[in-house]
């Protein structure tokens, strides 16, 4: 393993045969930029003000001269055109969210080439010529697939509402579910819809879903999973299994319908992932080696252990995401520090 002063191995924990990047150290403070794609889930919000607020913490702030964060949508061309533009103003970090898997990949070799320290996260980047911080999102959708297998019986009807489609992160989350589904032998039905992480289109899919075919064995949503949920509810349909993001508004849903016989599960990619995302940066540009895939804990919540003031909180809104620390990496910002920040 390698090490050096300001190395983190339990915090950069790298995936299994990852490799390891190490940057020329360069003196601050430093000028780092986030470039997100899709703005339109709470999700993305959220990940936005814990960048803002993590960028604002004393002992983080002192290091960043300048920090500047842009959503441009799903074009994969506006967001390499962010990054570009970045670039050519000398910020020393780039941090992004892909919206393609590998339509970022030619600005990689145009930051590499410049000697700007680039981290992808979240939605994976086909590359390994960049840093990338994320949690396994193979296994996010195996785990929910191991419950749906647990809990649906043989033969049964299962509705998967995906993510936004053509992210790495919908990809993958899919194709870890169909993984343990597929191969379980018991001959499940998968009806997909595409929800895009977003509670009202997640709502209106589950809804259209339940007027075509009646009837589901199990759900399985990646994100915007109280908006499924409340479609099953306002459809009447029978309670049964459904496995969710560990969203503030689900989380709580799950806990109030538990003793009518609903059954949830919550895993979750907690939003402060950009947080992380800061910190390895800075520590790169402080010319330490880094782990080129670091790999961050799956949060998991399973009924019937949905908790008020622990999984989930009344006076917050429904998207807010509760599992949104990593200690390991002292990632640990206050509910009041992340809503005071504005999202542009």
């Amino acid at each position: 393993m390698v090490s050096g002063p300001g190395y983190l191995p339990d915090c950069f924990t790298p995936f299994p045969k990852s490799a390891f990047f190490q940057w020329a150290k360069k003196p601050g403070p430093y000028r780092i930029a986030l470039v997100n794609g899709f703005v339109g889930n709470t999700w993305r919000i959220q990940m936005i003000k814990n960048a803002k607020g993590y960028a604002s913490e004393p002992g983080v702030k002192d290091q960043i001269k300048e920090f500047a964060a842009i959503s441009t949508g799903t074009d994969v061309a506006a967001q390499v055109a962010a990054v570009d533009n970045y670039i050519n103003q000398g910020f020393d970090a780039i941090l992004t969210d892909a919206v393609s898997p590998a339509g970022i990949a030619p600005v990689i070799r145009r930051a590499n080439a410049a000697g700007v320290v680039m981290i992808n996260f979240d939605n994976r980047a086909d590359s390994n010529k960049i840093l990338q911080v994320n949690v396994d999102t193979f296994e996010m959708g195996r785990i929910q697939g191991r419950w749906m297998v647990d809990n649906v019986k043989p033969g049964g009807r299962i509705l998967e509402v995906r993510g936004l489609q053509g992210t790495g992160a919908d990809r993958d989350r899919s194709k870890g579910f169909h993984e343990i589904v597929d191969g379980s032998g018991k001959n499940y039905e998968v009806i997909q819809v595409v929800g895009n992480w977003d509670s009202g289109t997640s709502h209106k899919v589950t809804a259209d879903a339940i007027a075509v075919y009646g009837h589901f064995d199990g759900i399985a949503n990646q994100g915007g999973s109280d908006g499924t949920l409340q479609a099953l509810l306002d459809a009447h349909h029978a309670m049964i299994p459904i496995a969710g993001e560990g969203e503030n508004g689900f989380n709580q849903m799950c806990a109030e319908h538990e003793a009518e016989g609903l059954k949830c599960l919550a895993v979750a990619a907690p939003p402060a992932i950009s947080s992380v995302a800061i910190k390895a940066a800075l520590s790169a540009l402080q010319g330490e080696v880094m782990p080129q895939d670091i790999a961050l804990p799956l949060p998991v919540t399973k009924a019937p252990n949905f908790k008020q003031g622990i999984s989930f909180f009344p006076e917050l809104g429904s998207g807010f995401f509760p599992d949104n620390t990593f200690p390991a990496c002292s990632v640990d910002q206050s509910t009041e520090e992340i809503m005071k920040q504005v999202v542009e």
